[in-house]
């Protein structure tokens, strides 16, 4: 977060459902207008259940709600069984979101929160991180392929028409690596 002090930057476990939800929402429609694609529609008992369990993680600016991200060992979306390659103990990143205002200025606060989920997700011992991304968001996708995430099969389209596609950074060896090495 250049030019701003730490101080300024605090991350916590999100209380406030309304507020995460808001915030979940503004993103939504600014990356919506910029993208020209439709938002999606958010579900808020799910983000309540969300706050509850203690999942969301939130970044705070001057005491404003600035990103977040949830951070599950569920996955938060329909998962096939060959959907990811292996993976032990996978986390799963979703609902990442920055405040309007800091996208408008190219703020790095949505790689700062990814940074973060990669570092609980290890820290709690995941060996992997997965998520889901909607491929029209393309300065989305492109920032989790910078921080190491890879794409994994097709673009999926569900009958909704909402299109996404599965990303996952690994930690450690790649597996069928690990498998090779221990014979």
């Amino acid at each position: 977060m250049t030019g701003s002090t730490a101080v300024d930057w605090t991350w916590e476990t999100a209380e406030d459902p309304d507020e995460v939800h808001a915030l979940l929402r503004a993103c939504d429609a600014y990356q919506a207008r910029r993208y020209g694609s439709p938002a999606p529609v958010r579900n808020t008992g799910t983000t309540e259940r969300r706050v509850r369990s203690g999942e969301v993680h939130l970044l705070r600016h001057d005491g404003e709600a600035a990103g977040m991200f949830t951070l599950s060992w569920d996955p938060p979306f329909t998962l096939a069984a060959d959907a990811f390659p292996p993976a032990v103990r996978p986390a799963y990143l979703g609902r990442l979101a920055v405040a309007p205002r800091l996208l408008a200025d190219s703020a790095p606060t949505g790689a700062t929160c990814v940074r973060r989920a990669t570092e609980l997700a290890s820290a709690r011992g995941a060996d992997a991180l997965r998520s889901e991304a909607n491929p029209d968001l393309a300065g989305t996708v492109k920032l989790l392929e910078l921080l190491g995430f890879r794409r994994h099969g097709d673009v999926l389209t569900d009958a909704a028409g909402r299109r996404t596609v599965r990303l996952q950074k690994s930690f450690g060896p790649d597996p069928a690596t690990r498998s090779e090495e221990s014979r």
